[in-house]
């Protein structure tokens, strides 16, 4: 135990830790308050003492996503890694139809790739070629229904058809612009593009690997 904690704190830490390691996922607070016999208030109350330790980080608008610090304060070994949904596939070449059903899921880092709700898509076509994105990655995206120019965007095309481009907004129109001398730059009115995401990073495909 380490010796700036109490031994309510440290019970509070090892519980955690051991049903994160059983189910993956951290437990309620009335979870945690039932399963170690005391109040709802008082395991709020040890909670916000070791976040304020920096033994825990919680995140989300109503603090459900729990995440255990290491002594560097950085995400410990038994949540680092975590799931994400893969969603059908998207296109950076031409644009083609979005399936909105999983296509199973992809492991990530999560001291590489933090936030809430990411998703992944695989990438087919070499029009973002240059940013690095290749034909058969999956690249990770936040969940963004704005972008800022310069960013790179999965956008839905008619709420049929995704893509993935540099987004830029004019005066009168939305410009998807691809990464790749090859392909045009696409130009659409407001009402023609809505934006799914914003690219935060990739994960190498083994199509793209020589």
């Amino acid at each position: 135990m380490r010796p700036d904690y109490t031994v309510k704190q440290q019970q509070l830490l090892d519980y955690l830790d051991q049903q994160i390691k059983q189910h993956g996922r951290a437990p309620s607070l009335r979870e945690a308050a039932a399963d170690l016999g005391v109040s709802h208030a008082a395991v709020a109350q040890t909670l916000k003492a070791l976040e304020q330790k920096g033994a825990v980080r919680r995140e989300g608008r109503y603090s459900r996503n729990l995440l255990l610090l290491n002594r560097a304060r950085g995400i410990a070994g038994s949540q680092r890694w975590r799931e994400v949904p893969l969603i059908g596939r998207i296109t950076a070449g031409r644009p083609m139809y979005a399936q909105e059903e999983w296509d199973g899921s992809v492991v990530i880092d999560a001291a590489l790739f933090p936030g809430h709700d990411l998703f992944a898509l695989r990438v087919k076509g070499d029009s973002m070629r240059n940013a690095g994105i290749l034909d058969g990655d999956l690249v990770i995206c936040e969940p963004r229904q704005y972008a800022r120019n310069g960013e790179i965007v999965v956008a839905l095309i008619d709420r049929e058809e995704a893509t993935v481009k540099r987004f830029f907004l004019h005066g009168d129109h939305v410009e998807l612009r691809p990464e790749n001398s090859a392909y045009p730059v696409l130009r659409y009115t407001f009402n023609e593009v809505l934006v799914q995401g914003k690219v935060i990073g990739l994960q190498r495909g083994p199509a793209s690997i020589r």
